[in-house]
């Protein structure tokens, strides 16, 4: 399978491009899913001046098997935050971000999110609100490759 390396410089302009698509949602705090929208969610929150960043970690797979159903982890509570931007890398399956969407609206009902990805595929169960790139391959992404 062909591999298509994202590089750190690429990702600081994705992420400046997802800034400035949601600039008229105005989020007053960010859920990033973890482990894969923890890098692109620091950095949303340093442009976007946000203090308030929450996770929530999935697991979908042990190791390289598939699991029956994803295991969500973790809790988040919006006391001040009316508007919430949801962060992860890819809208790949979309199963992650269909449960996580499923949780966070029927615990926060009060509440209005938004899902930013850098990269959607079309195949996905969960269409993002903001997304910069079309997922055709196999992202490596800078994180998981210089790192390990």
């Amino acid at each position: 399978m062909h591999k298509r390396y994202y590089s750190y410089e690429t990702f600081v302009k994705d992420t400046r491009e997802l800034i400035k698509q949601q600039e008229s949602f105005h989020p007053e705090a960010i859920v990033a899913i973890a482990r894969g929208g923890l890098t692109l969610a620091h950095a949303m929150a340093e442009g976007l001046n946000l203090r308030e960043v929450q996770t929530i970690r999935t697991e979908l797979y042990d190791a390289s098997c598939k699991r029956e159903e994803i295991s969500l982890f973790g809790s988040c509570s919006f006391e001040r935050a009316k508007r919430v931007l949801v962060v992860d890398d890819i809208a790949d399956s979309g199963e992650t971000l269909k449960k996580v969407m499923e949780y966070l609206e029927s615990n926060f009902a009060e509440v209005e999110f938004k899902v930013a990805t850098l990269f959607y595929k079309k195949t996905s169960l969960y269409r993002p609100h903001f997304w910069v790139n079309e997922a055709t391959e196999w992202i490596d992404f800078f994180w998981e490759r210089d790192f390990s």
